[in-house]
């Protein structure tokens, strides 16, 4: 997995890791590379990691927020994503749009405003402050553990997103996230 972000991402999935590779050794191995390149850097990156490894990888998942990246580079990364997958290696684009934080608001609530990233903060901090769990933090090393009770409400919140984002390019599925497809995928070895 190589993501975007270099702190919020590879806390939260870095969590993840630790769980999964701890409990299935033999059978799945999670790495996870914050990169903190733009979308078409991190693409190149992540297939760069995946041909210099000696075993290879059978699924690269490349994890970004759209940001304020140009429109056309988030909608080429998810592109290069289909036409660069092969027989042994198939990439996965899962972006959140407009950043993490979006699917971080689907375990509590179902979240349809476009709102800007910068809105997803406080209403972060508020919904741990009433739990107790003090204030939202990008870094915030705990996140995982917080979230994962809710994770099936944020899953079926991400998937009524993505059926309202049905056809749209990337950029334009605001608020939108995939993340929920990894999730998805990995939720049986949690």
């Amino acid at each position: 997995m190589v993501t975007e972000g270099t702190e919020t991402e590879p806390a939260y999935f870095g969590a993840i890791r630790d769980i999964i590779n701890s409990s299935y050794p033999d059978k799945i191995q999670l790495n996870i590379h914050g990169i903190g390149n733009n979308t078409l850097t991190l693409f190149q990156k992540a297939k760069q990691l995946s041909d210099a490894s000696a075993n290879g990888y059978r699924h690269v998942w490349i994890v970004y927020d759209t940001d304020d990246f140009p429109a056309e580079h988030i909608n080429k990364t998810a592109q290069l994503c289909v036409s660069e997958s092969t027989d042994e290696t198939t990439y996965h684009a899962i972006w959140s749009n407009q950043c993490i934080e979006l699917w971080f608001l689907l375990h509590f609530s179902f979240l349809q405003a476009d709102l800007h990233r910068s809105s997803y903060w406080p209403k972060l901090t508020e919904i741990l402050s009433f739990q107790g769990l003090g204030s939202y933090e990008k870094n915030r090393m705990d996140m995982y553990q917080i979230l994962y009770p809710y994770l099936d409400t944020a899953i079926t919140n991400a998937e009524k997103l993505e059926k309202i984002n049905t056809g749209k390019f990337p950029s334009d599925a605001a608020p939108g996230t995939q993340v929920h497809i990894l999730l998805k995928k990995l939720k049986s070895y949690l």
